[in-house]
């Protein structure tokens, strides 16, 4: 079995968290198809046109992320999977936060920012120009 395959148990819990394909029109895009490209996309950082030709056409399985996205989909699937995961004790919900400082790099902190003060009096100068 190929790596980027979703197998049927695991499909069996998510699938239900994908709208229902249209009854008119073109022929819809297997759902799951869609998923295990996007995963691979995801999981090689390649860009939607590398898809491999086995998952259809790039610009449909886009198009379908892309709806999906908009309409809280890829949301609610988290939502569903952590909660399964949660009832069956498999998360644990303890958060570690970092504290340490990342420095700017020298030119970096010298950048103007506005600070909803004044306006400075070059900056009057050089507009009036």
């Amino acid at each position: 079995m190929s790596r980027d395959v979703i197998t049927d148990e695991v499909w069996e819990l998510i699938g239900d968290v994908f709208p229902p394909a249209r009854t008119r029109g073109r022929p819809p895009v297997d759902r799951r198809t869609v998923v295990e490209a996007t995963a691979w996309r995801f999981r090689t950082g390649c860009a939607w046109r590398d898809l491999p030709d086995r998952f259809g056409s790039w610009n449909t399985i886009y198009k379908n992320f892309r709806r999906w996205a908009t309409d809280g989909v890829w949301e609610d699937l988290l939502t569903h999977v952590q909660k399964r995961a949660s009832l069956a004790g498999e998360i644990d919900w303890v958060v570690s936060v970092d504290s340490s400082i990342a420095r700017v790099h020298q030119h970096g902190a010298t950048l103007p920012r506005g600070t909803g003060g004044s306006i400075e009096l070059q900056e009057v100068r050089a507009g009036a120009s």
